[in-house]
């Protein structure tokens, strides 16, 4: 995988502030009809599909195993840059001209829910991850199927750790804090870890706060001003103020990367795509040097769920082959074929069965933090309430704000956007 779709989300989302306002967009589509079935026939006929960045590139060839076993369909497959996605997308619907189906961002489901079909009846997304196929319900209809996964665990040096006296990973917050702690003082390190910073670090910190027990909202209102979710972000900020973590950290494009292979910063956490990079820039061996774990628990261990799904547009002119291509596309033995071809995380958890996720130690982590990971609430005003929660993140980690003013201010903008 790689890292440039979580920095393409994050322009896109800024976009999105200024797209979207505060509610659903008034071009989002007329709003779908009761599910369908698709039943037991062949594709046929022609589909127009878009999909974006290395997904997109990659779709073409992979799809051709789908037309072999529908010698009557066609797929066409348009890639579509990550950052130009979301306007072509909105541009698409006000014209009446999307394609029969799409790749869809797992945080833009509300946004585009109007104009998405209802997931057939008897297309079943049974063994899907919970998390994911939660980013698909719109007002309790299933607007899309999960195709693959991202989620966040914690990435440690293990020969550091050894060095400071650590054997395993942290298994609760307060290990965490030792452990990093422990990296400095014994392990030569001179930070102990780095947390998401910048654009989407709201996102990319929300393990904190959920595995506290917090929740963001409750179905009628946004509840980010709690006592579980101040609990948390204290936390949060005990690393800086204690001199753990690096308030001042470079976040230009390779600097975690960097700081992590030197052994300057020895802990961080992201997604699944930095496995790659870690041992393309540490080299030959360096891949021994480091392992995943699961996030440290507070009352459960709980992250951020994310990836993207697979949706049918409410004025596809075959949508019923057109699900039979999502259909395909998310059986266990296509998702493990699509994880050896591109290294997306399969959505569907028999697929980890297979020899090539099941065999490799620094992925076992993503898996099991998936079984448990969430997805952000599925509201048109998600965009605006994230961003404006990066900006608590960011006086918190300079020491400008205690979490309980930041808390008060980040509800009260959630409060004048609502849920959308």
């Amino acid at each position: 995988m790689k890292k440039t779709r979580w920095s393409a989300v994050a322009v896109i989302a800024a976009a999105a502030i200024v797209l979207t306002g505060c509610g659903r967009p008034s071009d989002a589509g007329p709003g779908a009809a009761e599910a369908g079935t698709i039943g037991d026939a062949k594709a046929e006929g022609t589909l127009t599909m878009w999909a974006m960045g290395a997904e997109g590139e990659a779709l073409p060839e992979f799809v051709k195993t789908f037309e072999e076993a529908n010698p009557g369909v066609t797929v066409n497959v348009t890639p579509v840059p990550w950052d130009a996605a979301y306007s072509k997308f909105q541009t698409a619907i006000a014209g009446g001209n999307t394609p029969d189906l799409a790749m869809v961002g797992s945080t833009w489901m509300a946004d585009f829910g109007d104009a998405l079909q209802t997931v057939p009846s008897d297309l079943s997304t049974d063994g899907i991850f919970p998390g994911a196929l939660d980013s698909t319900k719109i007002d309790d209809r299933a607007t899309g199927v999960p195709w693959y996964v991202d989620t966040r665990v914690l990435y440690y040096r293990t020969d550091i750790a050894a060095q400071a006296g650590w054997d395993k990973a942290p298994a609760t917050w307060d290990d965490l804090k030792k452990m990093a702690a422990d990296m400095q003082s014994k392990g030569g390190a001179d930070y102990g870890i780095r947390f998401p910073a910048g654009n989407d670090s709201f996102q990319g910190n929300l393990w904190m706060p959920w595995s506290n027990g917090a929740q963001l909202e409750d179905g009628s209102k946004w509840t980010l001003d709690t006592p579980e979710t101040a609990e948390a972000f204290q936390y949060y900020q005990s690393f800086y103020t204690d001199g753990v973590a690096n308030p001042a950290a470079d976040r230009s494009a390779g600097a975690q990367e960097a700081d992590f292979v030197s052994g300057k910063t020895p802990m961080l956490i992201d997604g699944p795509f930095l496995i790659g990079q870690l041992e393309e820039l540490g080299g030959a061996g360096f891949s021994d040097k480091f392992t995943t774990a699961v996030l440290p628990t507070k009352e459960s261990s709980t992250s951020f769920s994310g990836g993207a799904n697979l949706a049918v547009f409410d004025n596809s002119k075959n949508a019923t082959s057109a699900w039979k291509l999502v259909q395909w596309l998310t059986q266990p033995d296509t998702q493990a074929a699509w994880y050896a071809a591109t290294g997306d995380l399969p959505a569907v958890q028999d697929a980890w069965k297979t020899d090539a996720l099941a065999s490799s130690k620094t992925l076992a982590a993503f898996g099991t933090q998936l079984e448990t990971a969430k997805s952000v609430p599925a509201v048109t005003t998600w965009v605006q309430v994230a961003a404006a929660g990066d900006a608590m993140l960011e006086k918190l980690r300079l020491g400008q704000q205690t979490p309980a003013d930041g808390l008060k201010e980040l509800q009260a903008t959630a409060d004048q956007l609502g849920l959308g």
